[in-house]
């Protein structure tokens, strides 16, 4: 059974989670059972809860095949929590669940989650209204719910010529010479070019998910301007950076075994105590790296990581980042390349006993980069989506766009000129354009996802065949390893055992035996 869709929009999680709670009210299948010799109807295994939630999931667009088992019984929990399911005495509130045959059933009224009235200030400070307050500098005529629903930036681009001839004809005459530039209105030029560049490409009529006074322009400006020859941003103020000794972890384990770093002792372990002093860091932060205020926004995006979407859910990340306060982003950036390097790493040792690398990073530190400040949940299994999405388009997401500068300085130069009197009126600014793939079924979705995991790790398996610079028995270790872990691509790649042999060159030596007794010779003796 496959959940419909949820559309971006306030309370998206909430949405979610009564969606996912009602199909699995309708779906899962109930039948008799007997216990202790007692019979109980109309009730489930939690293994077999597990079976079903764990394909209802990996088959919805909302979360995506890469859902693990894990990740479903976490949420099975929350449902024993939430009184969405209860053991077959009647017990609920606990987390106490496991993958087995322990007895479940559904309660009289399974409780969906209330979703909450928009708090008055939010009404008063959305988009469309903001639009509206003649005191503001910007009037955003153009975010109307009269927008057309042409998704990206190919509706503004379209209509970018056809507003520039008006303006140069309705206010040619009307130019009042060069006008200064404040402050004010570099920052709310800023504030305006983002939120308007950030509605054009999610395709919506307005931004309900986020309040225009939750975007700082001073941090946007930071983020844009003191950065790295590699785009990471400088920190003038070295007490908000990461400390020392997580800088040398993570530089050791990024630059794994060629760490720059040669005072570092080895031991056998090294490696998961320097990961685990890592983790421990980002798990004790106060909050998310995408911060408790931009969870609702950065949720949003997850519903359009899609394959037709993705040149989409790339650049409103990319512009949702730089929302970010510069100490958050910093640290967002070197996590993201430190996890992403150790993922595709052939040489990293194996840092748990039961889980890969990459699930690993995703598992330690999906909630660290977001999460919500009230409990929800669905939580863990879209900041896993959100993590895998950012680890595979990293450095894309998190470099800056130089688009935004550029629109930025035109439309200032546009004010200074008297071209218009109110920036909001009309944007003039050159605008990236995109190239839209058709739309695909969630069937056809979940095929490629699966497929490109695949190719993915069957080049994961190549590089840990032709490494020569590999220990015999270290290659034998990890190819072992993968065949646990992986073991239909292994078997496609090793169909039978002399090609595994023919790898190692290891031929078939027939022993000889040891003590080689002859067979007595009987002779008929006859008188």
């Amino acid at each position: 059974m496959e959940t419909r869709s949820v559309p971006p929009g306030p309370y998206r999680a909430t949405k979610l989670w009564n969606e996912v709670t009602a199909s699995f009210r309708a779906g899962m299948p109930l039948r008799k059972h007997r216990q202790h010799f007692k019979k109980y109807g109309n009730c489930f295994t939690a293994e077999a809860a597990v079976d079903w939630l764990y394909d209802l999931l990996r088959n919805n667009s909302n979360f995506g095949p890469e859902v693990t088992r894990h990740q479903t019984i976490q949420l099975l929990r929350k449902f024993l929590k939430n009184h969405v399911i209860e053991d077959i005495k009647g017990r609920w509130g606990s987390e106490n669940l496991d993958d087995n045959s322990q007895l479940f059933r559904f309660p009289a009224n399974s409780p969906l989650k209330t979703l909450p009235r928009r708090h008055p200030e939010l009404r008063k400070n959305s988009i469309d209204n903001f639009s509206k307050d003649k005191d503001s500098i910007f009037k955003l005529r153009n975010l109307s719910r009269r927008t057309p629903k042409k998704h990206g930036l190919q509706f503004l681009q379209e209509n970018t010529e056809h507003m520039n001839s008006e303006i140069n004809n309705e206010d040619q005459e009307n130019l009042i010479g060069n006008r200064e530039i404040s402050q004010k209105d570099v920052e709310e030029v800023w504030r305006y070019i983002i939120l308007i560049y950030l509605q054009t490409i999610l395709g919506v009529s307005s931004l309900e998910v986020i309040n225009p006074n939750q975007v700082i322009p001073q941090y946007i400006m930071y983020n844009m301007t003191n950065t790295s020859k590699h785009g990471v941003v400088i920190l003038q103020d070295k007490s908000d950076d990461l400390p020392h000794w997580v800088l040398s972890a993570m530089k050791c384990l990024a630059n794994w075994p060629r760490s720059n770093d040669m005072n570092n002792p080895t031991y056998v372990g090294f490696e998961r105590d320097v990961f685990r002093t890592i983790a421990d860091y980002f798990l004790d932060l106060p909050e998310p790296l995408l911060t408790f205020e931009y969870y609702e926004l950065f949720v949003n995006i997850l519903g359009v990581l899609q394959p037709h979407l993705e040149r989409v859910a790339i650049d409103a990340l990319q512009l949702c980042c730089l929302l970010l306060p510069p100490p958050n982003r910093r640290k967002l950036q070197l996590l993201m390349r430190m996890i992403s390097r150790m993922s595709q790493n052939v040489d990293m040792p194996q840092l748990h006993d039961t889980m890969g690398t990459r699930s690993l990073m995703i598992h330690t530190f999906s909630r660290c980069i977001l999460c919500c400040a009230e409990e929800v949940g669905l939580d863990e299994i879209l900041a896993a989506r959100l993590v895998s999405f950012l680890m595979d388009h990293h450095q894309e997401i998190l470099q800056v766009p130089s688009y935004l500068q550029t629109a930025v300085e035109k439309h200032l130069d546009y004010i200074k000129n008297g071209r218009i009197k109110n920036p909001g009126d009309g944007l003039i600014a050159p605008l990236p354009t995109y190239s839209y793939c058709k739309q695909i079924s969630a069937k056809e979705f979940d095929e490629q996802k699966v497929s490109t995991s695949q190719a993915a790790m069957a080049e994961l398996l190549e590089n840990i065949i032709k490494n020569k610079n590999l220990p015999l028995k270290e290659k034998r270790k990890k190819l072992k390893q993968f065949q646990k872990e992986y073991p239909l691509i292994y078997q496609k790649r090793f169909p039978t055992t002399e090609s595994e042999a023919a790898l190692f060159g290891d031929k078939p030596t027939i022993k000889q035996p040891m003590l080689i007794l002859r067979k007595p010779k009987f002779h008929n003796i006859r008188y």
